[in-house]
């Protein structure tokens, strides 16, 4: 791994752990063995650094929902959906810990608003897409329960067989997503 690379998963960890307002350039500098301008060398400030931290994760969202439309509610696109959901949230814990606990106190942090509109998209969507409020509570309780399960546990579903974690949130996300007239009793 590059320096790069380095400082960018340091700041991940840091921001995760201490919180964005509790991290400082120095303390990332002293956990990577490097001067604080050198760490400003790599990353113009510390919004930059969490920028580079996250920002990926939120453009891998933001092209999971870019590929949903009304079709979600068919078992196959549902279900396709449901996985790439469930492998963003393995992938992404750290970045999705940050946007839940948070995102609402770093409001005008440019990355963490781009985080913000996409939940609210992701939201909006469902909204629109059902039919019921049962629905709808439906679909926020198996999306956000999946997540704030994964990153509130962080640490001990990592020790958890990654397969049967995957396994078991699409079981059972699909579950709470299944239409009624398909929902088991």
């Amino acid at each position: 791994m590059s320096t790069h690379d380095d400082l960018r998963d340091i700041a991940l960890n840091e921001f995760a752990v201490a919180g964005y307002a509790g991290t400082s350039l120095q303390r990332i500098a002293e956990i990577a063995g490097l001067s604080k301008s050198s760490v400003l060398y790599h990353f113009d400030s510390k919004e930059a650094l969490l920028e580079a931290a996250i920002g990926p994760a939120i453009d891998r969202m933001d092209a999971i929902l870019g590929s949903i439309d009304g079709s979600l509610l068919v078992d196959e696109t549902r279900r396709a959906f449901i996985e790439q959901f469930v492998d963003f949230l393995l992938a992404h814990r750290l970045e999705v810990h940050m946007f839940i606990n948070q995102g609402p106190g770093l409001e005008d942090v440019p990355v963490i608003d781009r985080a913000n509109t996409l939940v609210v998209t992701l939201s909006t969507f469902f909204s629109s897409a059902v039919a019921t409020v049962e629905d709808q509570l439906r679909f926020g309780i198996a999306l956000g329960g999946a997540a704030y399960v994964l990153s509130i546990k962080q640490g001990e579903s990592e020790n958890l067989p990654v397969d049967e974690v995957r396994a078991a949130l699409v079981t059972i996300v699909s579950e709470l997503l299944a239409p009624v007239s398909v929902r088991t009793t």
